[in-house]
This record gives structure tokens, sequence and C-alpha cells, in this order.
């Protein structure tokens, strides 16, 4: 797959560009809607023996257009997202940096610059997507603006227990710990990559040795609490108990959240590599015990529950 990243204007000509299928939208997730409107762009390729194509975009619009709202964080990463486009058999990935000269693109500009510029034949777009200055434009009106270089269609909202799958949707599953419902969503586990980085070894002392993960700022975390997860270390898969959270039996004012989680039947020495959580089901809430003796029981009694989850999933 091949993967280019463009800002406006991009300096690519129309006439070096193979004729392409593409999908376009933010797709923060990629989640079973999302792979709808991309397996569409594939299939379409396929049929008309062109190129597929991923149209996205970075950073997120409100980072932009938002300047004093809070930090944003994604459902995936920009690298996460291409991993998972490459695996839908996506032949290029565009990679468009969202800034403020974009922002203020007329539709017609945006169509005739991003679109009929990098010679797209076929365009594929959730029904509700907008491009364009205050996204003023919208699939329904795409007659407008296509100057018959392109056909398009639109996708129709995909559902799950009769409620639209969205971007949305998951965050607050994922604010409340419901792993299970995001996995529904996502058609797969959602996932937690990191370098694994000394820690305070607190695990060790407690009988549970932790891989202590360094996690980008941009990531979204689960909420905090205890974790049933599994763990890829170079493709090997382990199981385990991770947690989310400030440590609250060992520390009164810890502000950032630590990532750490313990590999079940594991002996060797993880630090500087990088492994993937799966987050699988939130067990419980973090809580301050009274003495390191609580602390150490209650995770046996952690351990115990999730390999008993792990056997029967």
């Amino acid at each position: 797959m091949k993967t280019m990243e463009l800002s406006y204007p991009h300096t690519l000509h129309k006439e070096d560009l193979p004729e392409t299928v593409s999908a376009i939208g933010f797709f923060d997730g990629i989640h079973k809607g999302h792979q709808k409107v991309i397996q569409q762009a594939v299939d379409k390729a396929a049929q008309n023996n062109m190129e597929s194509a991923v149209i996205t975009f970075f950073p997120h619009p409100s980072v932009v257009l938002k300047k004093d709202a809070a930090h944003v964080k994604y459902i995936t990463l920009p690298s996460e997202k291409q991993a998972i486009v490459q695996d839908l058999g996506v032949d290029r990935v565009y990679i468009i940096r969202f800034n403020e000269e974009l922002s203020k693109l007329s539709p017609q500009e945006f169509i005739d610059h991003f679109i009929i510029g990098l010679n797209i034949k076929h365009l594929v777009a959730g029904f509700d997507y907008s491009f364009g200055h205050k996204g003023k434009g919208k699939m329904a009106d795409m007659q407008d603006y296509a100057r018959d270089a392109f056909t398009w269609e639109a996708i129709d909202k995909v559902t799950l227990q009769e409620e639209k799958i969205s971007s949305t949707r998951i965050r607050k599953a994922l604010a409340s710990g419901e792993m299970e419902e995001a996995e529904q969503l996502l058609g797969r586990p959602y996932t937690t990559t990191g370098v694994v980085v000394k820690g305070a070894s607190r695990g060790r002392e407690l009988g549970y040795p932790t891989a202590n993960l360094a996690i980008t700022k941009d990531a979204l975390l689960p909420k905090q609490g205890v974790y049933a997860a599994r763990v890829d270390r170079k493709g090997n898969i382990y199981g385990g108990m991770a947690n989310i959270g400030t440590n609250p039996t060992f520390t009164e004012d810890q502000a950032d959240m630590s990532v750490e989680v313990y590999l079940f039947d594991f002996d060797d020495n993880l630090y500087d590599e990088e492994i993937t959580i799966e987050w699988l089901s939130n067990t419980r809430e973090e809580i301050k015990f009274d003495s390191k003796e609580a602390l150490i029981e209650r995770m046996q009694q952690d351990e115990q529950e999730i390999r008993a989850y792990l056997a029967n999933r």
C-alpha cells in the first residue's frame, strides 16, 4: 500500500496518477460503518480494474477550528489507521493535513483539488459526509460539484441495536469501560500500543511484575480500572490483566494515568519493546487498598477471574 501525505495545495499532477476509486472521511476508529464505505471502494475498484484509495485527514478539524478546545485524543492513531486500511485491501492512502487554509476552501475548490485533481473516478462516502468551508458541501449535492469528472455514491448508516455506529458512540463506550460494546462497534477489540519502559517496580514486589507502557498523549484510553486483556508481543499472544490508573494505594497525587499489564505465563524482558494491549473487559474499578497485603489478595482474585474469562472467551 502506498501512503502519501498531502497539504493544500498539493503538487501532484492528475495525469501522473492512476484512475482510482476512493473512500473519503476522517475515519477515526475505522469502525464497521467506516469499513463498509472502504470495502465498497475496494470492491468497486476491483470491478473496474482501477486502484482503490482512502482519502483521510489529520489532525482532527477541531484542533484547527476550535483552538481553545481540550486536546484531541484519537480512537485510531494515523499509523494504526494505515495498518487497518491496508488489511482491508486498499492500494493507496492520501493523508491530507487539515489546516486553516484547507478549512477555507469552498466545496468546489475542495472537489477540484482533492478529488478531480487526484484522478478519482468514483467517490464513496458516508451519507452524512460534508466537505468545503463550514461543511457546506453535501453528498446529496455532489452533482453540483463533480463537473462530470467522476461518479459517486453515499453509503447509508450502519447500525447496531437500531442505533447508528459512530466514533462518538465508541468514545462513550470507552469512557464507561464497555469494552464488549466497543468491540462490537469496531469489529475488533480495542487496542493500545506502546513501548515498555521502566516503572516503579511495585508489581514485582507484589508478585505481579508488570510491563509499563509509554503511551502517546494522542491515544484515547478506556476508563480507569482493571481489565482482562490480551497482549501481542512480536506476533505472540499472551493473556493478561491490565490496569489504567494512578496507583492510589501507593500514590496520593499522581496526575498522569499509567498503563501497565501483567502477562500470564510469561518470563522474559520486555524493556524497550513495542507491545499492543487488547482491552477485552473492564473487570473492576481501580481502588485504594488499606494495605499492600489487601492489594495482593485482590490481585490474586483478579487473576483467577480474568483467567476464567479468557478461557471462556
